[in-house]
């Protein structure tokens, strides 16, 4: 991968925290949610409700399709990414627990939360794999995207 892109790529993450996320529905149908999600290099996580339909249309089919941007003002601003992905619960202790705190340090202190934060054992972690990434920069023309495969 261009190295330009993956810091472009790199960077678009690290400045958002919320993406829109499509499961497959078990009608076939997409079912687009927005969640909070956490990365560690290109590798996203995010958590659900153990009994979400989420939770359950990953169990059937871990094929996601996601995006990540940001709202702006100027047309010729927009940038994000658009990715086909394969997300899979996360079942080894030791990640869960390292995605829950890299979930956790993107927000500061929450008031709203309960005093203690939730514990793997109380919700759905799972690990997002990109397989191709799209990244769409209108500050190189209308539309423009770069298609990058994983």
């Amino acid at each position: 991968m261009d190295s330009q892109l993956r810091t472009q790529i790199q960077r678009v993450l690290d400045q958002n925290r919320v993406m829109t996320l499509a499961t497959v529905r078990p009608d076939g149908w997409p079912q687009a949610t927005t969640v909070s999600f956490a990365h560690e290099g290109l590798t996203l996580y995010f958590l659900c409700g153990p009994d979400s339909q989420k939770a359950a249309n990953l169990a059937r089919d871990g094929r996601v399709s996601l995006t990540v941007d940001h709202d702006t003002d100027q047309v010729m601003a927009i940038e994000g990414l658009s990715m086909a992905a394969r997300a899979e619960p996360v079942v080894d202790p030791a990640e869960a627990d390292a995605a829950l705190r890299l979930l956790l340090a993107r927000y500061p202190p929450q008031h709203s939360l309960p005093v203690t934060a939730p514990s793997p054992s109380d919700v759905r972690i799972f690990r997002v794999t990109p397989t191709v990434i799209s990244v769409l920069d209108y500050r190189k023309g209308f539309g423009h995207t770069d298609l990058v495969t994983c």
